[in-house]
């Protein structure tokens, strides 16, 4: 792996500081507690979160659980809106991967529909994703907060030293991901006040 070079003059603040992160964290890479603890980060990725968001709505209705199942179900709910929302606007900000830049191509971010996964590093699926359904645990289990936001932000922070994505990537992902539960609470509690009114 090549050293990541440098932003480019014009690029902003913001991204220089990126790349400065990106080249400071970018030798640990490869070292096993990287390569392990980034292996354990996948669980944060859509079909592993989907497959625990739908166990536990299951889980809640077999055991006749209504806040399980409804904590179960907003997960589903808030990953699935964070996984849209972060679709959206992948497809059109273009940005290449730290790793992809440390293997030799030139580090680019600007608008456009260059959708393939080498350049669309902006913002982060996996943080928008485990965040999302971090938060709806936190919602319907406080006691479950410390444990559920611990491992979404280890999930998160694991994105940068693997050089996956930049610091600001994290950082939009986690907005994503406390935006799409907070929307779908919102829309949960509206249409709740609405069946209350009719019935």
């Amino acid at each position: 792996m090549q050293e990541i070079p440098d932003a480019p003059a014009d690029a902003s603040g913001i991204e220089k500081a990126d790349v400065a992160v990106a080249q400071a964290v970018a030798p640990a890479r490869g070292t096993w507690p990287v390569r392990l603890l980034g292996g354990l980060s996948e669980l944060s990725d859509q079909p592993p979160l989907i497959a625990l968001s739908a166990g536990t709505f299951a889980l809640g209705i077999v055991r006749g659980d209504r806040r399980l199942a409804e904590t179960g179900g907003r997960m589903l709910a808030a990953h699935l809106l964070a996984t849209a929302i972060k679709s959206a606007i992948k497809q059109r900000i273009v940005r290449t991967r730290p790793k992809v830049v440390a293997e030799g191509a030139d580090y680019r971010m600007h608008g456009g529909e260059e959708n393939a996964h080498p350049v669309n590093s902006f913002p982060s699926g996996h943080t928008a994703g485990a965040v999302a359904v971090a938060a709806a645990v936190a919602r319907g289990h406080p006691d479950r907060r410390p444990a559920a936001y611990g491992l979404a932000g280890a999930a998160a922070l694991m994105q940068i030293p693997r050089c996956a994505h930049y610091p600001s990537d994290v950082g939009a992902g986690l907005a994503i991901g406390i935006a799409a539960e907070a929307m779908v609470y919102g829309t949960e509690k509206l249409v709740t006040a609405a069946l209350q009114r009719r019935g």
